[in-house]
């Protein structure tokens, strides 16, 4: 595993660093243009910086946590390059004019030459000289690119020279490690060798919240854009920003999901606020084309602010400088609430001058603590220890187990404080007055849309990786709503046609929320409050579209809907922060047998902690009866030594006369009391198909016995025969090891399809299964392949059922089995003399024909039903 990991970082790089060579384009545009003509047209040099961009986003994405210093260069000459891009294309399509590519380059390219040549500082100080030349390189091509568009033919060929190095270091890098990731390590030209183990081992202490710094970059980038009218550089904002704007803004995101599949909440948040003031920023300079100023409204700029203090205050949690950070958001939100101009008021430009040297500080010591063994303090473990001497709060233990679902595991942490945030945020976005003025003229269309609608999608989809159903389904159907009635009402398509097909529309919706609503009931009375008086705008809307809503009705339910968002938002991220007090949610209005808030449900432990098998081991042992994820589908399990556990598992499952339990085995090793009485050709059959999804038929026999079944052992197999299997399942294999042989039927009630995820188990089969082993969706959705070795002495093996093992190659394996024993090679373990010599034979002809088995093709030999 470990060369296939080195091989794959390899291939990332290399495609970073050959999408980094993609500079060529610039070089060669830079050095064949003249000051009257570009080599390359604007449309097209847009259109393939796009393309390159995406190439090393892509690298980027997949090194966040391998190689994070590179990393966070790729992401960021994406965003670079990227925004460049969309330029170009505007001005190739004639939406701006060619005199106004400068002030549309130039706020970018000011942002992107000060966060390179801090990425390339930090990379000098800790030695990591690729990164730094191509980081100083861009860096430097940035700035005389400034150059040039403020002088006429100035700079062209500094940044045509600059572009230069940065091709000639990654074409060689590049080919160097593509040539050494195709020779598997044979040939590596100097300086692209893979890293040694020692520098792997550092890397991977790494943890992929060192993200995070991406999202400061575009911080910087959009402090840049606006601040730049204030200081003069630019007339105003205009809509060349926009692709700046909102390309931070979808970096953002993607910082955002990343932070929260790092299991990082509070950052998580706090760059989706950001990017939700992103797209406000982009919209309200798209509006410029139009000749159009939006106001801002009073009621969210306040609301966001409060939102941001929060966020502040808990982020101190994590360190003093982060908190700090996030306040100068707070006074960004008052300075923008202050004035009804909002994002062209130079208050608000000002302070995101403030912005701009804050987040550049910031920059600078989170890449560095990132990249290098030396941290700079920036005030950790303040937070913990003022409350400490509180005794009225008890932190929460923070750790991956923080976030760890009811049920099973998740690869994201909990998005439901993002998620009624921008709820709370959409409520009163929509209770600012329109008047008498155009939908477009009143800034409220981005924050209903993209917070209420794009990040409540975000976060339904995260809560639905989370397995939270319900909560997915609640936030998707909000976020759909939002967007549906944001585009309606204020993005222009409303207008005064208001008619009964809106109305339908609009009672389709109230019927789903309807159904939202019941369900909260069993979840608790905190989210039934929320979808009630979801329910109650909903019929606001539609009294809004039959034109029959009372005056101030909309306002009021809205603004209802808004505190309920807000507690929400604040007992989530209080209640994880601390372990005590909690803000109380409250408890399911209506409970029924296996549902409800889910503390009686039996443990449901992820799979890949060796704790966890072991938790499940002792329930086994204890009698108890579990669900298990296998190489096929999910199980249902009993030790073979607790009679009562077996007899209840049958139970349980309601079997059918004719669907017997099986037994299964972690290894041939766990036959060895019953070598005697079993067949030598049929052991062997075993040690060449085994470990597999192969299970086999064989006599019933006094064997049985050994294993401690006694009166269960008529539950297993049939009066004459019993099927017996050893899976390709390490969590499986271990499991039994430590339990023994186990008696196995599978996770659902006879006549039901197969249990494929281990939600499904307790789904199907109740609080009457003792504890679920949960590994997320199966491998495969095919059952074993039954074999059927009972007349094995004769030659001959049949097929009761062929499931995901073909039957050619079971045949294939016996075959080669046969071969061996007519040229008379027998098994050492059926010899008399039984030495310890014999035993380390018998392994390595098990090595032998399980690589046998395992690398046999089909044959046409048939056997008997």
């Amino acid at each position: 595993v470990r060369p296939a990991m080195a091989q794959l970082q390899s291939l990332h790089f290399s495609v970073g660093i050959l999408g980094i060579a993609g500079s060529l384009l610039l070089l060669v545009n830079s050095y064949a243009s003249s000051p009257g003509e570009d080599f390359i047209s604007h449309t097209a040099l847009g259109s393939l910086l796009l393309i390159i961009a995406a190439l090393i986003a892509y690298a980027g994405l997949f090194a966040t946590c391998s190689a994070t210093l590179f990393s966070n260069l790729c992401l960021t000459v994406s965003a670079l390059w990227c925004g460049s891009g969309l330029v170009y294309i505007l001005v190739g399509q004639k939406v701006l004019q060619p005199t106004e590519l400068r002030s549309a380059l130039v706020p970018g390219l000011a942002a992107f030459t000060l966060a390179l040549l801090l990425i390339g500082t930090v990379a000098l100080l800790v030695k990591k000289a690729v990164v730094f030349v191509i980081a100083l390189s861009i860096s430097l091509a940035c700035a005389h690119q400034i150059a040039g568009l403020s002088a006429t033919g100035f700079g062209q060929s500094a940044t045509a020279a600059n572009y230069l190095l940065v091709t000639l270091v990654g074409v060689y890098l590049g080919f160097g490690r593509l040539l050494s990731f195709i020779t598997h390590g044979k040939v590596e030209p100097p300086g692209t060798g893979l890293k040694k183990k020692a520098e792997v081992k550092t890397v991977q202490t790494h943890d992929c919240t060192d993200v995070a710094s991406v999202g400061v970059v575009m911080n910087l980038l959009s402090a840049c854009v606006l601040a730049c009218p204030l200081l003069g550089v630019v007339p105003q904002l205009s809509t060349g920003h926009v692709p700046w704007l909102w390309t931070a803004g979808v970096f953002q995101l993607a910082v955002c999901v990343l932070l929260y599949r790092a299991m990082d909440t509070l950052t998580a948040t706090f760059f989706g606020f950001t990017a939700l003031l992103k797209f406000a920023e982009g919209y309200s300079a798209l509006l410029t084309f139009y000749s159009i100023q939006p106001l801002s409204p009073v009621p969210f700029p306040t609301v966001f602010s409060v939102l941001f203090f929060i966020q502040a205050l808990f982020s101190c949690q994590k360190s003093l400088l982060d908190g700090f950070y996030q306040l100068f958001f707070v006074a960004y939100c008052i300075a923008i609430a202050a004035q009804p101009q909002g994002f062209f008021h130079g208050g608000a430009q000002g302070v995101q001058a403030a912005i701009f040297v804050v987040s550049a500080g910031m920059l600078l010591v989170t890449t560095f603590n990132m990249a290098s063994s030396k941290k700079i303090p920036m005030g950790q473990g303040f937070f913990k220890a003022v409350v400490t001497r509180m005794t009225c709060l008890t932190l929460r233990p923070h750790g991956k187990d923080l976030h760890a679902p009811n049920l099973g595991y998740s690869k994201y942490a909990d998005a439901e404080v993002l998620g009624h945030a921008c709820s709370m945020l959409a409520a009163f976005a929509i209770t600012a007055t329109v008047g008498d003025r155009g939908p477009l003229y009143v800034l409220i269309l981005p924050w209903v849309v993209v917070a209420g609608g794009l990040l409540q999608l975000l976060c339904g989809s995260v809560a639905f990786s989370r397995g939270k159903t319900f909560e997915s389904t609640a936030f998707i159907l909000y976020g759909v709503m939002w967007t549906v009635w944001g585009l309606t009402r204020f993005g222009g398509l409303y207008g005064e046609n208001r008619s009964f097909s809106v109305a339908v529309g609009i009672i389709s919706f109230m019927l789903f929320n309807l159904l939202v609503t019941v369900a909260a009931l069993f979840l608790n009375v905190a989210w039934f409050t929320y979808a009630l008086t979801f329910e109650l705008i909903l019929i606001s809307f539609l009294l809004d579209a039959v034109g029959a809503l009372p005056y101030g009705y909309d306002i009021g339910v809205t603004i209802i809907f808004g505190l309920v968002s807000f507690y929400c938002f604040l007992a989530h991220i209080f209640n994880s922060t601390f372990q005590s007090p909690q803000i109380p949610l409250g408890k399911p209005l209506v409970k029924l047998n296996g549902v409800g808030t889910g503390r009686d449900i039996c443990p449901h432990v992820p799979a890949r902690k060796a704790t966890s098998v072991q938790q499940i081991a002792e329930i086994m042992k204890n009698g108890g009866i579990c669900g298990m994820p296998t190489d096929t589908v999910y199980v249902l399990v009993a030790a073979c030594n607790r009679p009562d556990a077996v007899v209840k598992a049958y139970k349980v499952k309601k079997q059918a006369q004719d669907r017997p339990m099986s037994m299964w085995i972690s290894s041939i090793k766990q036959l060895e009391p019953v070598r005697h009485l079993l067949s030598p050709l049929l052991l062997d059959f075993m040690e060449a198909a085994w470990p597999s999804s192969i299970s086999m038929v064989i006599p019933r026999g006094p064997w049985m016995d050994t294993f401690g079944l006694g009166d269960a052992a008529k539950h297993i197999g049939t009066p004459q025969s019993i099927a017996i299997r050893n899976p390709d399942c390490t969590v499986a294999t271990h499991l039994i090891n430590m339990v023994g042989p186990i008696a196995v039927t599978s996770a659902n009630p006879t006549g039901e399809a197969d249990t494929t995820h281990h939600n499904q188990v307790y789904a199907k089969l109740g609080d009457k299964v003792d504890g679920v082993l949960c590994d997320g969706p199966s491998p495969e959705n095919i059952a074993s392949t039954v074999v059927d070795c009972t007349k094995i002495e004769t030659g001959h093996i049949g097929f009761f059922r062929v499931g995901l093992i073909p039957k050619s190659k079971v045949l294939q394996i016996f075959e080669e089995v046969q071969k061996r024993h007519r040229q008379g090679e027998i098994n050492p373990a059926f010899e008399d003399d039984f030495s310890d010599a014999q035993r380390n034979t018998s392994s390595g002809e098990e090595s032998a024909t399980e690589s046998a088995g395992e690398t046999g093709t089909s044959t046409s030999s048939t056997a008997p039903p």
